[in-house]
């Protein structure tokens, strides 16, 4: 049988949600944090978009390219409403449901709650509720699989609808940029453009083992899905072992208070993300690549669970310390927690952990 995965991917999430709470943002470039002075933009409407600001881009250079854009702090417990409104309308048709973030989500419907047939018919009654419940719109990509499904949800926003069939796949496949290949960014695309891959099908001409001695195992990922294989499941109770919020940024962060400011934008996330899906951590680990693409990262292990802003902020503090001593032009700016109370046995008690206490 022919799977059928939906995914499903909302459009210019934050911002949109501000412009339908706030009559006066709509039609407005809007941007989601920061402020004119400085900070990072965590989310950027379709006006501000086509001026080129996009989320992580400073808030800075987001004011250069767009002098009348509008900023806006993050409300994150609203997103987070907002979120679950949506999961409760993809649950009346599947219980594989597989969040990827606040904002976006693979569905499994070929055994789906309604005995419905069309995964695109399922698609469009989805994005038609959510319009209905939220007032905001969602992008649908629909195709046998996760990869060439997200590939699909990005092909005609903003409310948009995408199908690649079965029997499309292969040719959609060979004919897609290498750089609209999920995971492949900046560096990877560059790299491949010195190979002469421009495309999918330049990709394939490259075997397995070409591709693995030079991309590793994302080198046999690309191997696969460009072909048309990803027998990836649609996992909704997945045991984490890390959660993390990291950002590239347009122009690095030259001083530590850039980073201090940068670094709470992250946290923000993070702890949003903790308390939605009830995680706890007894690590943080802080990443960080410097402009040269020399990556670090730098932990921190207290004895009990924790999700707490102030205390990852407090440890995330400590290893900046030292960062500030090491200090160059950082490019990317991780935090995430690990050794997380989803790895727990059933038989194990957890014990919240605070050290103010």
């Amino acid at each position: 049988m022919e799977r059928k995965i939906i995914h499903i991917d909302m459009d210019a999430f934050f911002a949109s949600v501000e412009q339908r709470d706030n009559p006066e943002l709509k039609g407005k470039p809007v941007a989601v944090g920061g402020s004119r002075e400085r900070g990072v933009v965590a989310a950027a409407s379709y006006e501000a978009r086509k001026y080129g600001v996009k989320s992580a881009m400073s808030s800075r250079m987001a004011y250069q390219k767009c002098p009348h854009i509008v900023f806006v702090p993050h409300r994150f417990d609203v997103y987070k409403q907002v979120s679950s409104e949506i999961r409760t309308i993809f649950k009346e048709y599947t219980d594989l449901v597989e969040p990827l973030s606040l904002d976006e989500a693979f569905l499994d419907v070929t055994v789906n709650k309604f005995n419905e047939p069309s995964a695109i018919k399922i698609a469009s009654e989805i994005k038609q509720k959510i319009k209905e419940k939220t007032h905001l719109t969602a992008s649908a990509g629909v195709s046998i699989n996760k990869f060439l499904a997200k590939v699909a949800s990005d092909l005609r926003k903003p409310d948009g609808l995408a199908v690649i069939l079965p029997e499309q796949a292969i040719p959609f496949l060979e004919e897609l940029e290498i750089n609209k290949f999920f995971g492949v960014g900046k560096a990877t695309a560059e790299k491949m453009k010195y190979m002469g891959i421009a495309k999918g099908g330049d990709l394939k001409k490259y075997s397995r083992l070409e591709l693995a001695q030079r991309f590793g195992k994302f080198g046999l990922y690309l191997y696969d899905v460009v072909r048309g294989h990803d027998k990836r499941s649609v996992k909704p109770n997945r045991i984490r072992k890390s959660i993390s919020s990291e950002t590239t940024y347009d122009d690095d962060l030259d001083t530590i208070s850039q980073v201090k400011e940068a670094l709470a934008d992250l946290i923000g996330k993070l702890s949003t993300s903790c308390e939605k899906y009830n995680i706890k951590g007894k690590t943080i680990n802080l990443k960080y690549r410097f402009s040269d693409f020399t990556t670090f990262t730098r932990s921190r292990t207290l004895g009990g669970y924790f999700n707490d802003v102030a205390i990852i902020t407090d440890l995330s503090n400590d290893i900046l310390i030292e960062l500030e001593k090491e200090m160059k032009p950082i490019r990317l700016l991780g935090i995430g927690l690990s050794s997380l109370n989803t790895e727990r046995k059933d038989n194990q008690l957890e014990f919240d952990f605070d050290p103010r206490k």
